[in-house]
This record gives C-alpha cells, structure tokens and sequence, in this order.
C-alpha cells in the first residue's frame, strides 16, 4: 500500500497541547477545501506515492516516538487509515490533524485527534462535518480553531458551548492567524471568557518564518 506525500520531515511539534516536542511529520497530499488562510496551499497537488515501507524506513531513521500524520487533508486519503492504524500496531505515539471536512469514524481509536474546526473567516464554515465534534474523546483528543477576527471567536465561542466540547475534549486550542494584527484582542478574549482554553501559537512560524517547508 502506498499514500501520496508532499514531504516527510523531523521537526518540533509548534502546536497543540503537544507543542515543544520533537515530532516526525508525514504531511500528505491534497485538500478538498479552500481556506482562505491556508499556509499549506503547496500540498494542494503534485506528491510522490511511498510505499508504506517506505515511509516507516524513514520514520525508524528519525528515531522519533512521536508522528503527526497531517496535510492538506490526511483523511482524504483512503490508505491512510490503515496506515495510521500500522502507526500504532508499531507503538508510536500518533497524532492526526484534521480539517474536519471528512469523518473521523474510521480513525484509530489509539491515535489522537486534532480537529480543525473551519470558522466564518476561512470562507469553509459551511462544510464542517458536525458528528465530528461528537466523536472527541477526553483522554487524547483535540479541537483547533483558527481564528481571524473577533466574529471568528464569537462564533467558536459559539461552537464550544453548543457541542459542550469542554467535557468532550482533552483541549480547545484558538489558534489566531500568524501575524494577525487582532493577536491582542482575541488573547483578551480568551483571557476574559471563563472557558479552559489554550492560545495556541504557531512556534515554529516564529522559529523558522511564515514560509518554511519541511521544519
């Protein structure tokens, strides 16, 4: 079996509740929404198929326990859920972000969520897949949700008391768009909505720049 991949990597995890640690990165390719802040728009197309093989010969070489299996969208791929499910079978710790458009049903129960919620702002709203947020489970997964402007926030404010997703997930990560110039405003937000939140910075935007691939 085989994924198609935009690029395979060791890095520092630079968000969730996991971010700090060394990680290795399978980022696969395609995507089929359209946010209009999407930093990843590179793994839209193109790719190389790698055989399962393949890609754990190069995780074994990272020697790194920790794997976040991401994109574009991951889940897009059909071969991935076998593959995230060998991910386990071999005892690494797995991460899998989501943009939340697909199910997540057939993901390995072992594996730990990361679900992007899709907010007004992403111009997506309309195709979040809502049984998703059903699904979260305390002990291991994660909602993000990416955050432009002060409606952005209202509305996953919104989100997170409707699902009741504060009894339903591990952590809530509001995650404002880099360089965005409502940083303040949404942190006071934060600070001010009595909810258990984490501001959820991209470290390693700041650490290698907006643009960097592959760190």
């Amino acid at each position: 079996m085989d994924l198609r991949i935009t690029e395979i990597f060791l890095s520092i995890q630079g968000e969730s509740s996991h971010a700090g640690r060394p990680c290795s990165f399978v980022r696969l390719t395609g995507c089929p929404m359209r946010c209009v802040w999407c930093d990843s728009e590179y793994t839209f197309y193109g790719g190389e198929k790698i055989s399962f093989d393949d890609i754990f010969t190069k995780l074994d070489e990272f020697g790194c326990r920790l794997v976040e299996v991401t994109g574009g969208e991951p889940l897009a791929q059909k071969n991935v859920f076998p593959f995230i499910t060998e991910l386990c079978d071999r005892g690494y710790e797995v991460l899998v972000e989501t943009g939340g458009y697909v199910s997540t049903q057939n993901v390995d129960t072992r594996a730990s969520i990361i679900l992007d919620v899709k907010c007004p702002a992403s111009g997506e709203a309309g195709r979040n897949h809502w049984p998703n947020l059903e699904r979260l489970r305390k002990e291991g997964d994660e909602v993000k949700f990416v955050i432009a402007d002060i409606a952005d926030w209202e509305f996953a404010r919104e989100i997170i008391l409707k699902y009741e997703l504060v009894d339903r997930a591990k952590e809530i990560l509001i995650s404002p768009v880099h360089a965005n110039e409502s940083l303040k405003a949404i942190a006071g937000e934060i600070a001010r909505s009595n909810l258990p939140l984490r501001l959820n910075l991209q470290i390693h935007k700041y650490i290698w720049g907006a643009d960097a691939r592959g760190v």
